[in-house]
């Protein structure tokens, strides 16, 4: 069957990265309880959260660049990408359990806090280390605040064959994956975890996000281009919003919660987010329509100094993610040990940023040599000899949107 999709064709969009450096800031501040700073985060605003964003843009930029490679070199090549990078995010995550369980272990030990041990999920890796260690190896048993990632790591193993399908009946495909949704929200379908109950994000729910950013990736964008430039649709998505936030506010506030029926305010408090509510899809859904119409891809915003820090965030999310994930529970031992100030919450959450940023810069100076020294040997050999996976990761191609896409490039 002939391939049926249309891959934009462009340059790499800072917006991408804009985004999901945002998203890991916004994770790295909710991850700490009681944290004021974290009033600028929008899970209080509105249903759904930087989780969102994060897992449709890892569909989007994963499906481009796959999507390439299948076009290019073959399914074959195409799956082999995919299965590298998901064995990479999980040795990543191992490396990440390893130390944060590992720093929350010395930590409670020197301070004589064992309650942090029972409060971040680590005890049973002193009553029952082997079988413990046996399934996070599996997936199956995860820290506290450590559910992101093994999501991720699921979706990017599972997505060759769907990428096939979406490259040929993109429409179909994405359609299956509703279906998936609405079947796992239907009959309860979720993964076991260790030593008891569900995983936290249910991936045969999240999926759909996942699999909505792919579609987006190879020409969904072109083909609902009249509905995301719909006058009408943004006037909805603003009452929405508005809704949205008025029903957020209220599970914050009793006393507004009280202005509003029982039954309207039990639909949406608590927020479902383990099998990712309706309400939370539309709800970002339309954040990204506003988005998407409000900042072009030849922003000129993307330039500005005092956004650098969360695009370089953005470009290496990995090495962000993961410090984040250590930095947020050493702020919120600082915050507990000592003073729980809002002085003492800024200093905090500013200096974890900080460090995060930080080590984004760092980690991208070798790439910057690595770029230099391949365009020496290119000047030299020629590029033959320097062709390589990351070389051809990323299409040299054109829009979503026509001139708002959301295309990257390494």
């Amino acid at each position: 069957m002939p391939a049926n999709a249309t891959l934009p064709i462009s340059g790499r969009d800072h917006r991408l990265d804009l985004f999901r450096g945002v998203a890991n800031w916004a994770i790295f501040l909710d991850h700490i309880p009681n944290n004021v700073v974290a009033w600028i985060t929008i899970r209080n605003y509105g249903f759904s959260d930087a989780a969102e964003l994060f897992i449709f843009i890892s569909g989007y930029m994963t499906s481009l660049v796959c999507a390439n490679i299948m076009r290019r070199r073959g399914f074959v090549a195409g799956t082999s990408w995919l299965m590298k990078r998901a064995w990479q995010l999980y040795v990543a995550h191992i490396f990440l359990f390893v130390l944060y369980a590992a720093v929350i272990g010395y930590i409670a030990q020197s301070y004589d806090n064992p309650a942090l041990i029972n409060e971040f999920n680590i005890a049973g890796l002193l009553s029952n280390p082997f079988d413990v260690l046996t399934q996070g190896l599996l997936l199956r048993f995860k820290p506290l605040n450590m559910d992101v990632l093994p999501l991720y790591i699921v979706l990017l193993a599972s997505m060759s064959p769907i990428l096939w399908l979406m490259l040929r009946l993109p429409d179909a495909t994405m359609l299956g994956s509703l279906y998936i949704y609405l079947a796992a929200r239907h009959f309860g379908w979720n993964l076991s975890a260790y030593p008891e109950g569900a995983w936290y994000f249910n991936p045969f729910t999240w999926q759909l996000l996942f699999v909505l950013g792919a579609w987006f990736a190879v020409g969904g964008t072109k083909r609902s281009r009249r509905l995301i430039s719909s006058r009408s649709l943004l006037y909805v998505g603003v009452v929405y919003l508005l809704f949205s936030f008025a029903m957020t506010m209220a599970g914050h506030i009793p006393d507004l919660a009280n202005e509003f029926p029982k039954w309207l305010f039990d639909a949406f408090n608590p927020n479902d987010k383990t099998d990712l509510a309706p309400y939370r899809v539309i709800h970002f859904a339309f954040i990204a329509l506003f988005a998407t119409r409000l900042l072009p891809v030849n922003w000129s915003g993307l330039q500005c100094r005092i956004l650098q820090p969360l695009i370089k965030c953005g470009e290496q999310s990995l090495h962000v993610f993961c410090s984040g994930i250590i930095l947020s529970f050493l702020a919120y031992f600082v915050l507990e040990s000592g003073s729980r100030t809002v002085w003492s919450q800024i200093f905090v959450s500013v200096a974890g940023l900080s460090m995060m940023t930080a080590i984004a810069y760092f980690a991208s100076w070798p790439k910057r040599f690595d770029k230099s020294r391949s365009l020496s040997l290119s000047g030299h050999f020629g590029r033959d000899a320097i062709d390589s996976d990351d070389a051809e990761m990323w299409p040299k191609s054109q829009t979503w949107l026509e001139r708002t896409d959301l295309s990257y490039e390494r």
